[in-house]
Formats: structure tokens, sequence, C-alpha cells
């Protein structure tokens, strides 16, 4: 098998980009080709959380969202769906929001497929972890479903990114090191280099060296997970923009909301 018929693995640390999954989506088209369907259900189950976000903040119940988010991949997957997202397809969020638009839009068509397991193949989709369970903000918030849609994205991203950089560390020397580590990955106030140190038995120096090294690594995944939904390399760098402009976003409407 060729590396883009392996849309689960981790991409190869080498300077080059390599195929990636959305583009392997993207070259298959419509088609039964097993190599596109692993890779959109591989994307599909990642980000399921943003476009269930996104139906919830609809107006839809919990149970609803659940049921409609789970007919939108399941027609997305079965039937190669990508109704009007098709000037769009570039990048795989855009291609989620303008395809969910659509499907919520023409709801009635699908309705039949709204019921779990109503008459169609069911795929196993849902949150991938407790992170992808995040509550969707009250409905009398003055958040958009586009917003919160964006801001599930953004932290989906970084959840993928983060457990890529996990697996990686797995056969680490010392198996203390990346958890010791992570809250200087995630902004944890409370991360100390002198705590730090002592879990580790090294030197603070040596522990600011291994934090540098694994935010450094930390970026590449992230870069890497973004060209796992883009068809272009290019491309990357504008996502990653689009990501931290969300992130802060987010950041500055959290602010505002706190008393």
């Amino acid at each position: 098998m060729t590396e883009s018929e392996h849309p689960a693995a981790a991409p190869p640390r080498s300077r080059r980009f390599p195929t990636t999954r959305w583009s392997v989506v993207r070259a298959a088209g419509a088609t039964t080709s097993p190599g596109s369907r692993a890779a959109l259900e591989s994307l599909c189950a990642t980000y399921w959380s943003p476009v269930h976000a996104f139906v919830r903040r609809s107006g839809r119940s919990d149970d609803e969202a659940s049921d409609l988010t789970q007919a939108f991949f399941t027609r997305v997957i079965e039937k190669g769906d990508f109704g009007n997202a098709r000037d769009t397809l570039g990048r795989f969020r855009t291609f989620l929001l303008t395809a969910v638009r659509h499907f919520l839009s023409n709801q009635a068509d699908y309705d039949h497929a709204a019921k779990r397991g109503g008459g169609h193949v069911h795929v196993p989709l849902g949150p991938s972890s407790d992170e992808d369970a995040r509550p969707v903000p009250d409905p009398a918030s003055d958040e958009t479903p586009e917003s919160i849609f964006e801001q599930r994205w953004a932290l989906t991203v970084i959840d993928t990114a983060m457990a890529r950089l996990e697996r990686e560390s797995a056969g680490a020397d010392d198996p203390r090191l990346f958890e010791t580590l992570r809250p200087f990955l995630t902004g944890d106030e409370g991360a100390s280099y002198a705590d730090a140190a002592r879990v580790l038995q090294k030197t603070e120096g040596t522990v600011r060296v291994a934090v540098h090294r694994l935010r450094r690594r930390f970026g590449q995944c992230l870069r890497e997970t973004l060209a796992d939904t883009v068809d272009d390399p290019a491309d990357v760098a504008a996502e990653l923009s689009y990501l931290l402009d969300v992130l802060a976003r987010r950041h500055r409407t959290s602010s505002l909301n706190q008393p």
C-alpha cells in the first residue's frame, strides 16, 4: 500500500508535506475508493464535535443535535454527498461548515436519516474524548452557530495535535516527561519549572530546554494536523493564522464574560 492509503497514520517527520488525508478524499471525489472512504471517515470522526456544536447552537436539543450530526456524517460518508460545498472543498473546515448548513436547510429531505440507525448503515462517529464533549454555550448568549463552530474547530485541532505529540512521546526514555511538561504547552498558570525539575530529577535548565524542544515539536504537530485538512500545503500557514485568531477571539470573549 502507498502512504496515502494509510490516512490514520502520523505523517513522517520530514521537510516535505506528505499526501494529506483530505487530498486523498479530494482526489477520489465521490467514488467509493477505499482510501478515500477511510480518509473521510477518519476526518469526520475527528471533527464530529464542531458540527455537533453548530447544530446544537442552531436551536436543537442535545439529543436531536446528536441525531442530526450522525445523520449528516452518515450521508457524507455513505453517499459522498458534498451538496453545495463543491466550490469550497480546498479546506475541510470550510467544507464541513458549508455542507452542514446545506444539510440543515434541507432537513425535511433527510428526516428519515435523523433517527439513529434509521435504515442506513450506522457510521460509528461521536466525540472521540471527553474534551470533544465540551458543553455548547447557552442559546441566550451572543455566540452564533458559526462562532461556536470556529471555536470548537480550533480546540479540536489543538487536541488532535496534542494527541499526536503524546503518541510520539510514548517511546521516550522517561515516560513521565510528556505528562510532566504538558502544562507548559497548554498555558497552565500553575506550571513550574522547579516542580517539573523535582519530578523528573533534572536541573531547571535541562527542563527549560526540554520544554523549548517540546513546544517546537508541538508547533510542527499542529502544522501537520492542519495539513491533513487542506488541499495545498501552502494553505497551512493561512489556516494556522485563522486558528490563532479564533483562539484569541475566544479568549477575549471569555475574559469579557468573567465576573
